[in-house]
């Protein structure tokens, strides 16, 4: 058995390689159908294969990677369906976390949710591509943190990962949408802090189902389009 000390180091190692590797994929550093190397990435990174390895699997279950047989780590590239299918679940499952968690946001919850508001309508303004994406996904797991489902949680965090960079794509060529998105942020907070919790969880639905039939609609009429 390992000492425990050292597999904590090994741990750390993975984790960190798996977010520095996100953050590439995220930022279009590496582009959809780029093959990842596990021997150029530990070279890069500085470490060994096995955390690399680790980390690969963490991203695949994400769905930010495809593990191929004879060809290894692949980026992941979504067709227009398979983007509906993400945000399909996101407009089963959102709605219904929101109408949990939101009659039982606290006054801190509202403090740090308008704090997140703020900080994301002005990485909208500055075209912050890597931040509000960021923000985008705190601020929808605050709105349901109080939920009491930790799996469906775990499963709209996963796919708030998924749709970070095909979200940018939207975001970045359609300034309305930039402007409509921060909108419909502060109405989403009025609404709870209304206590009009049934129309705070339609507007989450229509929010989600507008930057899904955007999207769609945009790589549809472009397949050539990809993140900034």
């Amino acid at each position: 058995m390992a000492p425990v000390g050292k597999g904590l180091k090994h741990k750390t190692m993975a984790s960190a390689a798996a977010e520095e590797i996100r953050n590439r994929i995220l930022s279009g550093v590496y582009s959809p159908g780029l093959q990842l190397r596990q021997d150029g990435l530990a070279a890069d990174l500085g470490m060994s294969r096995i955390p690399i390895r680790e980390a690969l699997v963490q991203l695949e279950s994400e769905g930010l990677l495809k593990i191929l047989p004879h060809r290894g780590a692949v980026v992941a590239q979504l067709t227009a369906d398979e983007i509906e299918e993400l945000f399909n679940m996101r407009l089963l499952l959102e709605p219904f976390l929101f109408k949990r968690s939101a009659p039982r946001l606290t006054d801190d919850d509202f403090t740090a949710l308008h704090a997140v508001l703020d900080r994301y309508a002005k990485s909208i303004d500055e075209l912050e591509m890597d931040v509000w994406n960021e923000l985008n996904t705190e601020f929808h797991l605050l709105l349901y943190r109080h939920a009491d489902s930790p799996r469906i949680i775990l499963t709209v965090q996963n796919l708030l990962v998924e749709c970070d960079r095909h979200t940018r794509i939207q975001l970045s060529n359609i300034r309305g949408d930039r402007e409509r998105a921060v909108a419909e942020h502060a109405e989403l907070l009025r609404l709870c802090e209304q206590g009009e919790f049934e129309r705070g969880a339609q507007l989450m639905y229509w929010h989600i189902d507008h930057i899904r039939e955007g999207l769609v609609t945009l790589l549809r009429s472009n397949p050539s389009v990809k993140s900034a």
